[in-house]
């Protein structure tokens, strides 16, 4: 059966890319839908009556998950068209203030699991599946108080362009997306909102926009997809502009 897989997909970013996923990839017939919260993914699931769709609750921050998913994609063999990575979360703070367990969930989530289901799923994929891993504009450069999220963003997106390189030969695409800041819930989450004045003055995207444009991105097999023009010029101030004086620039 042709599934997609999508992570953190309960709230936000991940919520659109399920609603949208059918405009895209009409041909998925099963969404595997992963995240903590049952009882949201139980009602995404029933807005999309005319898939099959499977709610993994689980945290992928516990490797015991990782178990469960390999179990279960031994004893069904999907032919998993799509992969989406997006779960993953953000802390506003300093090293050496902020407290041990956020830093390190950060790695966590964002890089141990991504790559773990990257690793699983890849297997069970065929000519023509696509990955689609959710970055962010952090991974363009260091951002202090925002230090080990920016960091864990710029493996996702060197992870992105390697695995891509990797994975051609097998006819099947990696894309990661690299939105700007959003009205979701990962602000209040990760302490964000009303601590940070540069996250105020920013251009924020709009996450249905967002989701549909990764997703289309994803289709067409582009490696980076970098939503709104203002943040498609910062990424090349970036690769032109020396770390140490960019690293100024981007403190939140």
């Amino acid at each position: 059966m042709k599934t997609a897989i999508v992570t953190g997909a309960s709230s936000g970013l991940g919520r659109e890319f399920v609603r949208q996923l059918a405009d895209v990839f009409p041909e998925v017939e099963c969404y595997w839908l992963i995240a903590r919260r049952a009882d949201r993914l139980e009602e995404l699931a029933a807005a999309v009556p005319e898939k099959r769709v499977e709610c993994l609750s689980m945290d992928l921050c516990d490797t015991m998950s990782f178990m469960a998913i390999q179990e279960k994609l031994n004893a069904q063999k999907p032919e998993i068209v799509l992969l989406v990575n997006n779960a993953g979360c953000g802390y506003l703070g300093r090293v050496g203030e902020a407290d041990t367990a956020s830093q390190t969930r950060m790695i966590d989530l964002n890089l141990r699991a991504l790559t773990a289901i990257t690793n699983m799923t890849v297997p069970f994929m065929v000519p023509g599946s696509r990955i689609l891993n959710v970055s962010s504009i952090a991974s363009f450069c260091p951002t202090p108080r925002m230090t080990v999220y920016s960091s864990t963003k710029a493996y996702v997106s060197s992870f992105t362009v390697g695995l891509a390189e990797e994975l051609k030969p097998k006819g099947i695409t990696v894309t990661a997306v690299c939105p700007g800041p959003m009205k979701t819930e990962f602000l209040e989450v990760g302490n964000i909102t009303g601590h940070s004045r540069t996250f105020e003055n920013l251009p924020y995207c709009d996450q249905v926009r967002v989701a549909d444009g990764a997703l289309r991105a994803a289709r067409a097999g582009r490696t980076i997809y970098t939503p709104k023009l203002f943040y498609k010029f910062y990424r090349i101030l970036a690769k032109a502009t020396p770390v140490k004086l960019m690293v100024k620039l981007t403190k939140t």
